[in-house]
């Protein structure tokens, strides 16, 4: 492992042995700030910021991108780390093992992109597992107590038998739900339909097996159906709410190195997608499968739904 591969490693671990301790008490949930990207930020996610800045300014010749603090260069950076500090604010603050620090290596530019992702580790703050990739290389997962955890996707390919995850915070229902009606309906007796309020646990959900996809249509609805726009400004507070790199950086290279199938939401590779910064062009919907057969059946779906959106809009 490279020394900056190896900086990231330990510097998820840190933020988990600070964050938790802190999870599920209620003084988490605090509202302190708004992060730049609009969602709010809870006095959990300062703590794993500040963790974040000690250790990286104490390091030098490095910078970051992170949900709070946007970015910060320490020197001449030897390389970007893309983080989250906590992805899945929420259910840490609820006290859920849906909860995580994801961290990504890039160049040291603004202008990398997800298809220069090197590195990524999502590491567990509830349970401490952790997974990581290096790309080309494959993805590796450990319990907390070392214990190797291998890959091993599903191989489902029947939508009625889907266990999918979807994210809902800062989406308008109405829309998002128009577009998930199908793949909601059809596996509600033989699969199932989760919200686990975290992209890096539900990209490595996809690595474990527990999931077979990963469907996050957000920004797609929002880009191809503007009418919904006022809907999201709502639901968000004033600011379109999607997932920005920091969420899936580090997730979807180790899903994709797992064997997983990880595009935009309407089939586009994510190669050339910015990987630093969270401004409106940040924004990305996700989907991920655990093979390309259930990827394009699920493309196909998402397809029909926002076509069924587009009749439920006109009958408004």
């Amino acid at each position: 492992m490279t020394e900056i591969n190896r900086l990231a490693v330990e510097l998820a671990a840190s933020v988990h042995d600070a964050v938790s301790p802190l999870l599920g008490q209620a003084r988490s949930r605090e509202r302190v700030a708004r992060a730049p990207g609009g969602d709010a930020t809870m006095a959990i996610d300062e703590v794993a910021e500040l963790v974040i800045e000690k250790e990286l300014g104490a390091e030098g010749d490095i910078g970051f991108y992170s949900e709070d603090r946007g970015l910060v260069v320490y020197g001449r950076p030897r390389a970007f780390l893309v983080i989250d500090p906590i992805d899945g604010t929420r259910p840490a603050a609820a006290g859920l093992e849906s909860c995580c620090v994801s961290i990504a290596v890039v160049p040291p530019s603004e202008d990398a992109c997800l298809g220069d992702v090197s590195f990524g580790v999502v590491h567990e703050l509830k349970t401490g597992q952790r997974f990581w990739a290096e790309r080309g290389k494959g993805a590796q997962g450990a319990t907390a107590a070392g214990q190797p955890l291998e890959p091993a996707p599903s191989t489902n390919t029947d939508l009625s038998a889907l266990f999918f995850a979807a994210g809902q915070r800062g989406r308008p229902l109405l829309p998002t739900s128009v577009v998930l009606e199908e793949l909601v309906d059809q596996s509600h007796m033989g699969g199932g339909y989760f919200d686990l309020g975290s992209a890096a646990f539900n990209l490595t959900r996809i690595v474990t097996g527990q999931l077979d996809a990963y469907v996050d249509p957000g920004r797609r609805i929002v880009d191809e159906c503007p009418a919904t726009e006022p809907a999201f400004l709502a639901a968000g507070e004033g600011v379109v709410v999607t997932n920005f790199p920091y969420d899936v950086a580090a997730g979807v290279l180790i899903a994709q190195e797992a064997g997983g199938v990880v595009t935009h939401a309407d089939g586009r590779p994510l190669d050339h997608h910015p990987a630093v910064g969270s401004s409106r062009v940040h924004g990305l919907a996700v989907l991920a499968a655990a093979n390309a057969t259930l990827h394009r059946d699920l493309l196909a779906a998402l397809d029909r739904g926002i076509e069924r959106l587009r009749a439920w809009l006109a009958e408004r």
